[in-house]
């Protein structure tokens, strides 16, 4: 049961260097940010000139902070 929990819990942050709860704060602010640009995206579906760069800024810096941890 313990190796099921560590693996479960623990492999992956410790993989990226974070505690778990390093990890959980991480991927939570990751994932609002994920809803910021769909939002974006959708508001500028809607009324194309709203919105126009945000959802792409958005996922430019994501993916530079994913690179650079």
């Amino acid at each position: 049961m313990r190796t099921f929990i560590s693996k479960t819990f623990h492999h992956h942050p410790a993989s990226v260097d974070e505690t778990y709860f390093e990890h959980m704060a991480f991927a939570t602010g990751f994932s609002l940010r994920l809803f910021r640009a769909a939002f974006a995206a959708l508001i500028h579906a809607a009324i194309p000139c709203l919105c126009e760069r945000t959802a792409s800024a958005e996922i430019k810096k994501m993916h530079a902070r994913l690179h650079n941890r």
